[in-house]
Formats: C-alpha cells, structure tokens, sequence
C-alpha cells in the first residue's frame, strides 16, 4: 500500500512538473530567460524588446540609451563591485569589448544602489574597465530587469530584441560566440 502511494505521488508531480515545463517552452520562457516568469512585451525575456532605460555615464558626463532600434547590437552587464563573480567576469569583458568595440556597445551598469560610487570607481579602475561605466544610482533599471543575481548580462540586437540572457557567470567562450553568432545576422 505504502509502494503505491508513493509511486502515484511521484507520477503526479512528475507529470505536474511536465506541464509546467512545456507551459514554459511555448511562452517562451526556456532555462536562461525565466526571469520572474513574467511574460510581457516589457519583461526582460528572449526574443521581447528589451525595457527602455537612460543611465548617466560613472563620471556624469554622458547619458546612455537603450530601448528600440539602434545603430549596432548592445550588451549589457549589470554588475557590483562586492560581487565575486562580477571580479572573475571582469577580465573577460574587457578583452571581449576591446575585440568587438566597433562592432557592439557595451554598457556595464553599476546597481548603485547596492554599491557605493567610490568603490565603483575602484572597481572600474582595478580590471581596467574601458567600455562605458553606467550607474543605476536607485537600482530601478535592475528591478525593471527583474534583476536577481550578479553579474546578469544580457545581449540585445539592433531592433532591441533581447537575444540572450545569462543570470550569473558564464564562460567567456560562450559569450563570444552569442555576439559572433548575432554579429552574422542581417
């Protein structure tokens, strides 16, 4: 009696988590873009438009813009400078925006608002960081995001789709050949 039971259980949340599984295919929301599993035309979810934001450069000079159509594909790293991964990552971006810099923007953006501007700046200066620094001084481009990690970085084509969404470290490897995979495209 106790084997049975137990086997039904386990056939019930297995194919209950079937179900959720292929709901989740069909919206859209595969293992790297379930952020929240919103689903929206706003949300942060492959193949959607990317949420529109304008952010001041680290030494207030400039304001940077993304949103809609743009002159070359984009990609965004939200990252802190306590953050662990974000110091391992870091070494990797600069050579990868140092390659492709004629090619693709590369905006990393400060969450502030669980950071500090000096210890930004320290960061920036320790790993060399030469793509444009951002701040996200009240954390509302990282909640529009629905930011969960650090580093999240994402990959944006020239019509503001989101392409890739990576939530924590992933190899520099995989990261060049998203962009050369999208810089190949039309």
């Amino acid at each position: 009696m106790m084997r049975k039971s137990t086997f039904i259980l386990a056939l019930v949340l297995l194919l209950g988590a079937t179900g959720i599984w292929i709901n989740m295919k069909s919206a859209g929301l595969d293992r790297e873009a379930s952020v929240g599993l919103r689903h929206s035309k706003e949300a942060p979810l492959i193949n959607y438009q990317a949420p529109a934001f304008e952010l001041k450069s680290i030494d207030g000079t400039q304001t940077y813009r993304v949103g809609g159509k743009r002159d070359k594909p984009v990609f965004i790293n939200f990252w802190a400078s306590w953050c662990g991964p974000c110091k391992l990552e870091a070494p990797d971006l600069v050579k990868i925006y140092a390659k492709y810099q004629n090619q693709l923007d590369m905006y990393a953006v400060n969450v502030t608002s669980t950071d500090n501007r000096k210890d930004a700046q320290s960061f920036v200066d320790e790993y060399g960081l030469i793509n444009p620094i951002l701040m996200d001084l009240d954390g509302s481009v990282f909640a529009a995001y629905n930011g969960m990690a650090f580093p999240t970085n994402l990959l944006i084509d020239k019509s503001g789709t989101i392409r890739k969404l990576y939530i924590g470290l992933r190899p520099a490897s995989q990261i060049e050949a998203d962009i050369e995979e999208l810089l190949k495209e039309k």
